[in-house]
């Protein structure tokens, strides 16, 4: 019997105007999903059990291609600029009818979900895709409705095809592909691609205009996890940064490791499951997420082995931002529900393609809000279309191309929240060490680990800290588990004055971008921004 706060696949797909179509597949299990997937020639199962499929030609998020529509609700309140790019209202309900008659005789596959682990926070999904992987995308990705419980009627509206194409000349699009989110109907609609990661990014960016809104919470790129002793962490960073390595903790429960919430209650995970890069994964080096792949998980743009079905996760061949989802369950020691109080450590995750910045340093809250609305790091090759190598970036609050409002409500909410929680910040630099990208090397993950968990347990406040460079960082003295040599990167580098003039360099990046700011900002967050002689 259908429940009365539900509606049925037909009831639900005619609401949204699609009509006519060859066949609704309505909350299949992965175990059919997959089936359905390999019986359609549209992937191959992995000798590990997880689906194997490519998105085609993209590979990664097109930015330039995502549009917010402006309308009576969003014009003054979206922080327009070239992230958050304007669509008008007539050309997203173009996009829209072409897109509900894109599936006129073809199948289609429905998926209820949610986002939000709080309650008072939880928004409910209908997500229809074109394809059963993109289904199982979501499956994994989303809160899962409780067994034998029906969903209830969905507060936003995704829908996925990637074999719809705009035409530019008369949609006003600029290519073919199109992310189109309509805040004012709860509606996102994604054609022309099939990375899947424009479906989870466009409901966060969804949810980082709603929450600070409407009910006064921070939302945050970030990862998170809890220690025994009911200590929270979490792990600020673009894509690429470690945020999902690092906090895949055996010590410590995952609450996730991606989006995030904080409200006065604490953190809370937006999500179900993880969206990890899994470019070059090894056992030995992560095995939570390694184990983690299995029948279920959905792999991205992965190959085989020659004449096997063992993924060869050091090919790019198809892309260096090869990707896996999976649902939270498919790790041991999950947080449930994944919930958590106030942070009581905070870490920004930067790749540092120049390898100037120290491993780990101590922030001051002048610094943390400094180094958070910079969000300097390196775009790693693959994370969007045409990165073929890390590049410098600033991206405020870690998380620019998902922030719908201006950077600086986000950063004066999470400065409230230092203060009240009275959490530690510690910059950790996951990029490079000994020398720039080309000439260094990459900073050794056990080091990194070992660093971040000497943080969390104390230790380093045991050390002695010492200033230094032109960003004033606090930096340790010691640490267990690594070398003194790696603690001061102008010690790792063999030529002092290349380091030299790198240091000042990033520097110079740094102020240049914070110039937009400067007249925003408290002016004791003035005091951190690095000293050139």
């Amino acid at each position: 019997m259908q429940s009365e706060n539900t509606l049925s696949p037909t009831e639900g797909l005619s609401t949204l105007g699609i009509q006519d179509y060859a066949v609704a597949h309505d909350q299949n299990s992965p175990d059919e999903l997959i089936r359905q997937t390999l019986s359609r020639g549209l992937g191959d199962l992995a000798d590990n059990g997880a689906l194997m499929i490519r998105t085609g030609a993209f590979t990664g998020r097109a930015p330039k291609d995502r549009f917010i529509v402006k309308d009576d609700l969003t014009a003054d309140t979206i922080n327009w600029n070239e992230i958050n790019l304007p669509f008008s209202e007539k050309g997203f309900d173009q996009l829209y009818r072409r897109i509900t008659r894109y599936f006129k005789g073809r199948e289609v596959w429905v998926r209820d979900g949610s986002a939000c682990a709080d309650p008072s926070c939880r928004i409910h999904i209908r997500m229809v895709t074109e394809t059963p992987w993109a289904n199982l995308f979501c499956y994994n990705m989303f809160l899962r409705p409780a067994p034998g419980t029906p969903p209830p009627l969905p507060d936003w509206t995704v829908i996925h095809a990637p074999g719809c194409r705009a035409i530019p000349e008369i949609h006003g699009t600029r290519q073919e592909n199109f992310t189109l989110i309509h805040l004012t109907k709860k509606i996102l609609i994604i054609g022309g691609s099939g990375y899947t990661g424009e479906i989870k990014k466009g409901i966060f960016s969804f949810l980082n205009y709603w929450l600070p809104l409407r009910k006064g919470v921070l939302g945050m790129h970030c990862s998170a996890n809890i220690g025994r002793g009911g200590d929270t962490a979490i792990f600020f960073g673009l894509s690429g940064t470690g945020k999902t390595t690092l906090s895949t903790d055996p010590d410590r429960r995952l609450i996730g490791d991606d989006e995030h919430g904080w409200n006065a209650s604490g953190i809370f995970n937006f999500e179900g499951g993880c969206y990890a890069k899994c470019i070059d994964l090894q056992q030995e080096k992560e095995p939570e997420i390694y184990q983690a792949i299995r029948s279920g998980a959905l792999l991205e743009n992965t190959r085989f082995y020659p004449g096997t079905r063992t993924v060869n996760y050091s090919d790019v061949s198809i892309t260096e931002n090869t990707r896996v989802s999976y649902p939270l369950y498919h790790l041991d020691g999950v947080q449930d529900p994944p919930m958590g109080p106030a942070p009581r450590h905070i870490f920004f995750l930067c790749c540092d393609a120049h390898g100037v910045l120290p491993p780990i340093a101590r922030l001051s809250r002048e610094q943390a809000m400094f180094q958070f609305l910079s969000g300097y790091t390196a775009k790693v090759a693959g994370t969007e279309m045409g990165i073929t190598e890390p590049r410098s970036t600033f991206s405020s609050c870690y998380g620019a191309p998902f922030l719908p409002l201006h950077p600086m409500r986000y950063a004066r909410m999470l400065g409230d929240r230092l203060t009240a929680a009275r959490s530690r910040c510690w910059l950790v630099n996951t990029g490079w060490t000994g020398g720039c990208f080309g000439t260094g090397k990459r900073m050794p993950l056990p080091c990194t680990r070992a660093m971040i968990r000497a943080a969390l347990e104390g230790k380093l406040e045991k050390e002695s800290f010492a200033s230094t460079g032109i960003f004033r960082l606090q930096v340790p003295s010691a640490c267990p588990g690594v070398t003194p040599e790696l603690l001061d990167p102008r010690i790792s580098w063999q030529d002092k004055e290349a380091y030299d003039q790198k240091e000042k360099s990033l520097a110079e990046s740094y102020l240049k971008n914070f110039r937009k700011f400067e007249n925003k900002v408290d002016p004791s967050v003035l005091s951190a921004l690095p000293e050139l002689v």
